[in-house]
């Protein structure tokens, strides 16, 4: 008589999670999912993929190039020593040419509402051109471009810049290798939208309640 009620129950949760098309099983729904990505499928990828971070969303415009690589790369949107240039002047200066750019993964960057894979990498394995993330004094972490590597002391050191910045931020000239989360290895589409909605029904949900 237990188990029958027991299975009896259990059948009713059943269709009520999968097949009542009410708001309230459709709330349900959503909660079941965030728990199964955030406690199971997340965790598990971050072990496969050797970091705490395997997958992001891209939450900032720094890394659009908005148009052809011919178009961004002759822009005149950066700064060379506080003088405006393009963005062939500004890599110049740090030694990467066109053709070495061009050969960089997300050699044309990505968009916001993007989400991008992340693998960990040892700070050895990490070369100019490889986009990282990583984390400053901002509260979520930085995806940008790798464009110069210190080794002092043996201690591994990154400067970096958002391929549509016009150019280096305060938090992104020294990173310390300890810092860095993994780097980017794949760019799956606007799927990081569902991140940055669910982000900002948050901040106007709080703040309907702290007002």
């Amino acid at each position: 008589m237990f188990w029958k009620k027991i299975k009896k129950y259990w059948k009713a949760v059943w269709r009520f999670i999968w097949e009542d098309d009410s708001v309230l099983s459709l709330v349900v729904n959503a909660i079941l999912a965030f728990l199964i990505i955030k406690f199971l499928l997340y965790p598990g990828l971050g072990l496969a993929f050797s970091t705490d971070h395997p997958v992001v969303a891209v939450m900032s415009s720094s890394m659009e190039h908005s148009g052809q690589f011919e178009n961004w790369w002759n822009n005149d949107q950066a700064f060379c020593n506080g003088i405006p240039c393009n963005q062939q002047e500004f890599y110049s200066g740090l030694n990467i040419t066109k053709s070495e750019f061009q050969n960089f993964r997300f050699m044309s960057g990505f968009n916001t509402g993007d989400i991008i894979i992340i693998f960990g990498a040892k700070p050895e394995n990490i070369k100019i051109g490889d986009v990282i993330v990583y984390w400053s004094s901002e509260p979520v972490p930085i995806i940008h471009r790798v464009v110069t590597i210190y080794n002092e002391s043996g201690q591994f050191y990154f400067r970096t810049k958002g391929d549509n910045n016009p150019g280096f931020n305060y938090n992104e000239v020294k990173i310390p290798a300890k810092e860095v989360l993994g780097k980017a290895v794949l760019r799956i589409p606007y799927l990081g939208w569902v991140k940055i909605g669910f982000v900002n029904l948050l901040q106007k949900t709080q703040s309907l309640f702290s007002a």
